[in-house]
């Protein structure tokens, strides 16, 4: 098969990326803009292989993506490439509006005329993937977790703008029979991250002895989810999933946000233990809470498990270590980015 990918220099896609070219025999196209939070250093390990190519091009821009689709002729877009950061959303919500609602809509348009231009059979095989997160459905109380049967209830302008184009998938698959699958992901966590994010922002700050800033009372829970299960989730849904249907992925690994920064600390206690002796938990300082900061998401990923046979083979204990590790062994790759890109800055107070 032909998988085409936007996104594919993100954290996520990249990961699908690898895991494509190093598991299956498929062909893989990455479609990236290129944005602050993508970069090739992603995929260097596969780009050699003579079934990956890349295109720089924005999912906005109808005329790349046909040009892209018309060239490579995908069996399947897996729709990964949008604005993420919650924080960033806050302050600049317009830029989240155009990539992840327009740009949505300009990859249904352009994956629908070219769907048409099938034959009978390649249509038959054709799936649009739209890739999204638990946060469209807002937030739980101390009990209950997210279903696919879940009203949407987004709280920030993140959130909103991915509820906006999960609807617009949705209604491309009712109104013009386009094959559609969607999959709502908690947390994702492992290398690659970006470091503005949780985990790689706590082992950014924490090497460079820095504070470590804990939201509120840092009791916000969220569902987390190792990355590379999520793609092996990903590619059992463009594989075998039922068009129309939405797929939850989980880690079953609910934690606290001050509990994952105490657990970030003690790893790298024993990893890289700082030269005074002191835990790096002692750099850990409550700062002001996100504005609307949703209390907690947890998934239930009973469908994708009974359906299809997936379910995520690492522990949240497995998990957190591996990627603490990568992030010690591969300082070169995050320090270049914190350094181009201030990713350690705090965004989001704009309110």
């Amino acid at each position: 098969m032909r998988i085409f990918v936007t996104g594919g220099a993100g954290f996520i896609g990249s990961a699908l990326v690898r895991h494509l070219l190093e598991n299956t025999q498929y062909e893989v196209l990455n479609f990236d803009k290129l944005t602050y939070a993508g970069t090739l250093t992603t995929v260097e390990r596969v780009a050699q292989s003579n079934r990956y190519r890349f295109v720089q091009g924005d999912i906005c821009d109808a005329d790349a993506v046909r040009a892209a689709i018309a060239e490579f002729k995908p069996d399947v877009i897996t729709h990964l490439a949008a604005e993420s950061h919650v924080d960033r959303s806050i302050d600049g919500p317009g830029a989240f509006v155009q990539t992840n609602v327009v740009g949505t809509y300009t990859m249904l348009a352009e994956a629908r005329a070219y769907w048409l231009s099938l034959d009978e059979a390649a249509r038959e095989r054709f799936r649009f993937h739209h890739i999204s997160t638990d946060e469209v459905y807002g937030s739980l109380g101390e009990t209950g977790l997210f279903t696919e049967e879940t009203p949407y209830d987004p709280r920030s302008p993140y959130s909103a703008s991915k509820a906006g184009s999960d609807h617009l998938v949705s209604a491309w698959g009712h109104t013009f029979g386009l094959p559609v699958l969607i999959t709502n992901c908690s947390n994702n966590y492992g290398p690659y991250h970006f470091p503005e994010k949780l985990i790689p922002l706590m082992i950014v700050k924490a090497l460079a002895g820095a504070a470590l800033p804990v939201y509120g009372k840092g009791d916000q829970v969220r569902d987390w989810l190792f990355v590379e299960d999520h793609v092996r989730a990903l590619h059992a849904v463009f594989e075998r999933g039922e068009p129309g249907r939405t797929y939850n992925v989980g880690g079953n690994n609910e934690k606290q946000n001050l509990e994952v920064v105490k657990t970030v600390c003690a790893i790298l206690d024993r990893l890289r233990p700082r030269a005074d002796g002191q835990s790096y938990a002692t750099q850990i300082t409550y700062v002001a809470d996100r504005p609307g900061h949703d209390k907690r998401y947890a998934i239930d990923a009973t469908r994708i498990k009974d359906e299809l046979g997936w379910e995520p083979t690492e522990t949240f204990e497995t998990g957190i270590e591996k990627t603490v590790a990568w992030y010690l062994d591969n300082q070169d790759w995050w320090q270049a980015i914190v350094a181009e890109h201030s990713a350690d800055q705090r965004r989001g107070l704009s309110v």
